[in-house]
């Protein structure tokens, strides 16, 4: 991981809810799709999807950048929100729509998510941690548990 990614996990945590934020999110989903991922596809030393929820309010197609380690046919993605209080939103929409699509190295997915068991969160931290070690430092700091969710393809 580079030392770039070190520098972001400590700031991310008070940036990751500031006015534009959730711009810049979308902005980079955006360029990523329209892009097939070529652009924004990778970055801090590792590599990023585009998850594509339905919300669950809302029941409009939501899209969110987010780091991932691959796990055979499946993805892994932790639902840090940079240590956040609160868990992602695209967290809650899996929980009451699992199906999603996921896109991958310029392929769409169709996967269904599931949080990891605690014996696979025991395989998978260490893992994780080597893709983006921020992971650690908002485990440190969070005051609630991170779900680790894997994305297995359908």
């Amino acid at each position: 991981m580079s030392s770039l990614a070190g520098v972001f996990a400590r700031i991310s945590p008070y940036l990751a809810h500031r006015p534009g934020s959730a711009r810049a999110t979308q902005a980079h989903a955006w360029l990523m799709r329209r892009t097939g991922g070529r652009l924004g596809g990778s970055a801090l030393g590792t590599e990023f999807l585009v998850l594509r929820t339905i919300g669950r309010r809302s029941g409009r197609r939501r899209d969110a950048p987010l780091l991932y380690l691959p796990y055979g046919d499946s993805f892994v993605i932790v639902a840090s929100n940079a240590a956040s209080e609160r868990p992602p939103a695209w967290w809650f929409n899996l929980q009451d729509h699992p199906e999603a699509e996921a896109l991958v190295r310029g392929h769409t997915q169709p996967v269904r998510a599931r949080a990891a068991t605690t014996g696979e969160i025991a395989e998978l931290w260490s893992r994780l941690v080597e893709v983006y070690s921020g992971y650690d430092h908002y485990k440190s700091i969070a005051k609630r548990e991170l779900p680790v969710v894997i994305l297995e393809r359908r």
